[in-house]
């Protein structure tokens, strides 16, 4: 492991430690602070986020405060994540707030198997949570991180809360034929679309511009038969809000990964804070 790796995977093991002995108005503010002090500094994640903010609210919003709200709502996540595994299910599901819920229910009693696709919005990990508290189980892709150990370790946290965590890569068989296998089973799939990790996304539309998604949901829906619903996320001040969208015909894989797309911009634009995304999205310069 390099010097680097360790650093990283002694943050996020002090993280898993340290925040979850703080009272969590404690953990709230110094998380918040940290955000600030984060883009009083700028750096290249605050940059990207910035210029990923700028494509998606209207001209002449201020987008130095929506930046610093967007972090803030990012060490959000970040400080609920590493106090997940403490949260009382009362709480995780009593304050979780789901739009059209109804269309999940539904489809998972089918039984043809259900993909929710997510933008990286809200707190997904723990909209995972309260999915499987409350019964439906699931399986979700993880991408390999650096250290080994890292990634071991988040794999160990999700599973502990109740989800199958299959890696994007290395593993026995590819993950398309074990998630596959998991939807014949009527199972239900979770995976986070609005970013392409390979050479083969599917170029979509996406606030005016060209960017390229996963292919995977629409090809894993055709494949299977099972139901594709887009679900958007996003923070409430004292609990979490979902919305199920409507389910996505079955046409062809890219006029489904941009039905996709266009029900992510529908709720990253009512919700652009609560967009985490300090990656590139769109190929182009801006």
């Amino acid at each position: 492991m390099t010097s680097a790796g360790r650093v990283t995977l002694l943050g996020y093991v002090l993280g898993w430690r340290l925040v979850r002995l703080l009272p969590e108005r404690v953990a709230a503010w110094c998380f918040a602070r940290a955000a600030d002090l984060a883009h009083r500094r700028g750096g290249r994640g605050t940059a990207r986020l910035r210029a990923n903010l700028a494509r998606v609210v209207p001209p002449g919003t201020d987008l130095d405060a929506l930046t610093r709200s967007a972090l803030r709502s990012y060490a959000r996540y970040w400080m609920e994540v590493f106090r997940l595994q403490d949260m009382p299910t009362r709480r995780l599901i009593g304050a979780m707030r789901v739009l059209d819920e109804d269309r999940l229910r539904r489809a998972h009693a089918t039984g043809r198997g259900v993909i929710l696709a997510l933008p990286h919005m809200g707190n997904w990990e723990q909209a995972g949570a309260w999915l499987v508290a409350t019964g439906i189980p699931f399986t979700t892709v993880a991408e390999r991180l650096r250290p080994e150990e890292l990634f071991e370790r988040f794999v160990r946290f999700r599973t502990a809360l109740g989800m199958e965590v299959i890696p994007l890569t290395g593993g026995t068989q590819p993950p398309s034929d074990l998630l596959a296998e998991r939807l014949r089973a009527g199972g239900a799939l979770c995976l986070l679309a609005d970013r392409d990790l390979s050479s083969a996304g599917v170029a979509v539309t996406f606030f005016g511009a060209t960017a390229t998604m996963p292919p995977g949901p629409a090809a894993l829906a055709l494949r299977t038969g099972a139901v594709l619903l887009p679900v958007t996320l996003w923070f409430d001040d004292d609990g979490w809000s979902a919305r199920i969208h409507p389910e996505v015909e079955h046409t062809d894989i890219p006029a489904m990964t941009q039905r996709l797309a266009d029900e992510f911009a529908s709720g990253i634009a009512a919700h652009p804070s609560d967009w985490h995304m300090l990656q590139r999205i769109w190929p182009d310069r801006s």
